[in-house]
């Protein structure tokens, strides 16, 4: 850390010990907090615990574990470092929610709703009522206006405050510094991935970004820099954040379109096979319904593209991630002792795991626990954290990846179990054991049902660098056995991602639902001209019956013309 970051951290830490502007106390009326309780009691209290320790009857199968109010630690916050949240600071988080975690955004609540129910959850901690922690918010200006030279500013502040040995060069979280990151307590966390902004849990935007900068988190390595940098830096080192990434919202794709490209695709020249990719990303989630179960995995999204020549399709995958662990091993058949997979939420695991998260909004730590009933220690934002099995250096397992088809190509809309198929629906795995970058095949006929395929179609080239994994996987078209690519045609695909220094293998993994790939024709027929025949056959249709009816107003019918005679009238 940086002789300015400390400095930052020192200042932030005296404001908040000195009371600076103090704000008074605030814990509402007896009749609000009675109000307050009952919602709690309604809506929070399986998560939070009856008396709001974390320890709810649903905590034990949260990752990461519902926050320990009575600790008094809140990293969302206007206030200085170290100081209390304020009311509207409480109410904020419950409505908007934490994203990437097991905490809700309710919307619902009404304001007299939620202002109850942040005074309750004050009453957790004695702090609250202590003057001297209750501290003014810091000011915290609109924003200006965004500017490619001010985010050029805010990589040099980037530089000189030390941010690069934490979230690396390119924001990634894979800092120098990145694997030695502990908090508070002693446990190790990991820095954020400003690329994927919609992780923040503090929120994603300009002003979420500069309160952060300006209040730091209580009890991470994250300082605050409210008096270490001025605003127009701290804006500038803002917009540099958000350079970094392409938006608020990750976009989720359920498409994953592959082009076709008149080269035939080399490997050793991915970038230009893919220059004309249409990229896609994809939310990953945690395998958690079959044994060696992962309920909050360390990649949170992938991306994909795809291409297709006259012979053979390709799919390039992209993730971030911390560390490539290439030693060790990795097989999506690999078993996870049910010691592991059983170990509750504040019970000890095999090895202290590293949190899988981030300052500013990732998954949270997972702590050194103690044996039940006692309760979960809390991570550095004030969150009770969960305990399971995680690598130290040099892990025995590696990072991998694996694209799954069904076997056969569906004829309906029926698609495998997503899990690795079923016995009557199987699956074709294309995996790829990055400490190997060699492709393998596998039969999956369920996840307990895994077998090495006796096919040898796929090959793949994998490289990782500055936080980022690429890896690249080439079949024919159609091979004897497994699906067939042809233009026009969609095929279900899923992804899987196992990081190895959290110690995934097997089941244990992060995974996506079924997606779809379009084999997307050569030739595709541009809706122009059928566009612009239709509009001059409406036109034509249009001026037609407007010349009709103006010859017939033009030419009107003989007075007496078609008319009958009167029964009068003599007839001849």
């Amino acid at each position: 850390m940086s002789a300015r970051v400390r400095l930052a951290a020192l200042l932030g830490v005296a404001i908040a010990t000195t009371g600076a502007s103090g704000a008074g106390v605030d814990l509402g009326t007896d009749a609000q907090r009675a109000a307050g309780k009952k919602t709690y009691e309604k809506f929070c209290s399986g998560c939070h615990g009856d008396a709001g320790d974390g320890a709810g009857l649903a905590a034990v199968h949260l990752l990461p574990l519902p926050r320990n109010f009575t600790t008094g630690k809140f990293k969302v916050r206007t206030t200085p470092s170290g100081a209390l949240p304020t009311t509207d600071d409480i109410k904020r988080v419950i409505r908007r929610g934490m994203p990437y975690s097991s905490m809700p955004a309710w919307a619902n609540f009404t304001d007299e709703e939620l202002t109850g129910l942040a005074y309750y959850v004050k009453s957790f901690s004695p702090d609250f009522a202590k003057t001297e922690f209750n501290v003014a918010p810091v000011s915290l200006p609109s924003a200006p206006k965004y500017t490619k030279e001010s985010a050029e500013k805010g990589r040099k502040v980037y530089e000189d405050t030390g941010c690069i040995s934490c979230h690396g060069d390119l924001g990634r979280g894979d800092g120098t510094s990145a694997p030695t990151l502990l908090d508070d307590l002693g446990h190790p966390i990991r820095p954020a991935d400003f690329t994927q902004r919609w992780t923040f849990r503090g929120g994603p935007t300009r002003e979420d970004i500069f309160r952060t900068m300006t209040t730091g988190l209580n009890g991470t390595p994250m300082p605050a820099f409210g008096d270490a940098l001025k605003p127009e830096e701290r804006w500038a080192i803002t917009d540099y954040i958000v350079s970094l990434g392409d938006g608020d919202d990750p976009r989720y794709a359920s498409l994953l379109v592959a082009r076709h490209v008149d080269d035939a695709i080399d490997l050793a020249k991915a970038d230009a096979a893919f220059a004309t990719a249409r990229t896609a990303r994809f939310p990953i989630v945690g395998q958690i319904m079959e044994p060696g179960r992962e309920f909050h995995p360390p990649v949170p999204s992938i991306r994909a593209d795809a291409v297709y020549d006259a012979d053979s399709i390709a799919v390039r995958l992209r993730w971030n991630d911390v560390s490539a662990e290439t030693a060790g091993k990795n097989s999506p058949a690999l078993p996870v002792p049910k010691a592991e997979e059983d170990v509750p939420a504040g019970a000890p695991a095999e090895a202290p795991k590293k949190d899988e998260g981030d300052v500013w909004g990732g998954q949270e730590e997972k702590p050194k626990a103690t044996p039940a009933p006692a309760k979960p220690s809390e991570d550095a934002w004030g969150e009770s954290a969960s305990a399971a099995p995680a690598a130290a250096a040099g892990s025995e397992f590696s990072d991998a990846v694996a694209v799954q088809f069904p076997l056969v190509n569906p004829s309906g809309a029926r698609k495998p179990y997503f899990l690795l198929g079923d016995a009557a629906n199987p699956v074709d795995l294309w995996f790829v054991d990055l400490a190997r970058g060699k492709a393998e095949q596998y039969v999956g006929k369920g996840s307990a049902d895994v077998t090495p395929s006796d096919a040898d179609d796929v090959t793949a080239t994998a490289h990782y660098e500055k936080g980022e994994w690429t890896v690249v996987l080439k079949r024919p078209l159609r091979v004897a056995s497994g699906p067939a690519f042809a233009p026009g045609q969609f095929v279900p695909i899923a992804f899987s991602v196992w990081d190895g220094h959290s110690r995934e293998r097997g089941n244990k993994r992060g995974l996506t639902l079924w997606f779809s790939l379009y084999v997307e024709p050569e030739h595709v027929p541009s809706a122009t001209g059928p566009m612009i025949q239709a509009a001059l056959l409406a036109l034509l249709v249009e001026i037609a019956i407007v010349a009709f009816v103006r010859r017939k107003r033009s030419h009107p019918a003989p007075s007496g013309a078609g008319r009958s005679l009167p029964s009068s009238v003599p007839q001849s």
